[in-house]
């Protein structure tokens, strides 16, 4: 039986840069479809899982919070760019210039305003989805051995 492999020194890094270009994409998304675009939670989710996946880190329940974190930062840093976006075009800023002027405060109420009850559930999917497969991962395949 082959020994669980330790995580690499890469695999966080890793995880932060994705997630920042996540939610980057997601800003971008949402601000050219005009919607605060939930939907891509679970997909973010995913792709939080596939990076830890491809630095290495065994299944587990180390895996499992690092990727609930990560999609958890990915849908709070998102759902601010997408506030800071739309509330900067107004002012003709960039959203990362209105991010800088935004308060939390005031982001905090643009996005309870904003925000239905679908919207919660699918950023609530994508946690839980980080959750369940960052436990459960892929076994090998039986040899033919």
């Amino acid at each position: 039986m082959p020994k669980p492999s330790a995580p690499r020194w890469y695999a966080l890094p890793l995880l932060v840069l994705g997630a920042a270009g996540f939610a980057a994409f997601w800003m971008l998304a949402a601000l050219a479809l005009d919607g605060l675009c939930a939907w891509l939670a679970p997909l973010a989710a995913v792709d939080m899982l596939l990076l830890l996946r491809i630095a290495k880190w065994p299944a587990g329940p180390a895996r499992a919070a690092w990727a609930a974190l990560a999609t958890a930062g990915v849908v709070a840093a998102a759902n601010f760019l997408i506030v800071a976006g739309q509330v900067g075009q107004n002012f003709g800023l960039r959203p990362w210039e209105s991010a800088l002027l935004l308060g939390r405060d005031y982001a905090w109420l643009l996005l309870r305003l904003t925000a239905d009850r679908l919207d919660i559930a699918l950023w609530t999917a994508g946690v839980l989805v980080a959750l369940w497969a960052g436990l459960s991962g892929r076994r090998p395949a039986p040899s033919a051995r």
